[in-house]
């Protein structure tokens, strides 16, 4: 795979299903992914924060991977985020996806932990230079604390070949801009928030890592298309009626909410790992009304 269609398109960053005992449930995380890819998105991100990587052991995180590598059989990539609470273990688990058949890595700062340029750089440098798979930067300074400027994207972009992406999450559609001013199409450039999906492809991102996939794939596809091919009047309408569930995934509680969409629909289940709980009461209502509402209005494909 070459550089631009590995990172161009839609990617989900898949949930991570949960049997009634707590368990993951590999059948369907093995059937969603390949849900997903049969809609249109070109590859998988696992073990990302809609994934409850937090709450993932080493070894469920392995598992999964196999599991997904398993079920796409090559056909799509399986690009897994790497985080850890120490730069040991985020190392460790990018050699273990390598070795598993994962086909590139999404890196994240380190849980919980936020410093200064210095250690950050540290740090995401360590895991990049740990295996030869492409790489994708994360930065979601709203999550994990660590802002990385486009300055500091441009320094690791010099120093580290297989950097190959950045999904921005920081919420400023100008990072696009400000990114490719300093490095031109050196990286690919990838939306992390879903209701600001239309305004960064208007800005040069080539890609979505995408969270309301995981319950309307068809539709994410067609607006990822539209947005790209036609510009922001061509995604207006499709747009409109999404938004309300694209905002879903920009609240704390974007994994209760994501996963009750996915139930909803019949994608899946709402249940979580601890210490997440499903959305009950006035929550739960309110969340139930925006789904309801864009099911009796969702468009015809």
């Amino acid at each position: 795979m070459s550089n631009a269609p590995f990172w161009r398109g839609v990617i989900p960053a898949i949930t991570t299903p949960f049997a009634a005992d707590g368990t993951i449930d590999h059948a369907f995380l093995a059937h969603h992914a390949r849900t997903m890819i049969q809609a249109g998105c070109i590859g998988i991100v696992p073990l990302g924060s809609l994934g409850e990587a937090a709450t993932l052991s080493f070894e469920d995180k392995c598992a999964i991977l196999r599991t997904l590598v398993e079920a796409l059989e090559g056909k799509a990539p399986v690009i897994p985020g790497i985080a850890a609470l120490s730069t040991d273990e985020a190392v460790r688990l990018a050699r273990e996806a390598e070795k598993i058949g994962c086909a590139g890595l999404m890196v994240l700062p380190p849980y919980v932990y936020s410093t200064d340029w210095r250690e950050m750089k540290a740090h995401v440098e360590a895991v990049i230079r740990a295996t030869s798979l492409p790489c994708m930067l994360y930065n979601n300074p709203i999550a994990y604390r660590t802002d990385f400027v486009p300055e500091q994207i441009a320094e690791l972009a010099a120093e580290l070949p297989n950097l190959q992406a950045v999904k921005e999450s920081s919420a400023d559609v100008r990072r696009f801009a400000a990114i490719r001013a300093l490095l031109g199409e050196r990286l690919e450039l990838l939306v992390g928030m879903d209701d600001a999906i239309v305004e960064g492809v208007a800005m040069g991102a080539t890609g979505w890592i995408a969270g309301l996939v995981n319950a309307y794939p068809h539709e994410s596809v067609r607006l990822f298309e539209l947005a790209r091919d036609g510009g922001v009047r061509a995604a207006q309408e499709l747009y409109a009626w999404f938004l309300p569930l694209l905002r879903l995934d920009t609240v704390p509680k974007f994994v209760q909410l994501i996963k009750l969409v996915q139930e909803q629909v019949g994608l899946g289940s709402e249940r979580v790992r601890a210490p997440r709980m499903a959305l009950e009461g006035a929550e739960r209502a309110a969340a139930l009304a925006v789904i309801e509402r864009a099911a009796a209005t969702r468009p015809v494909r």
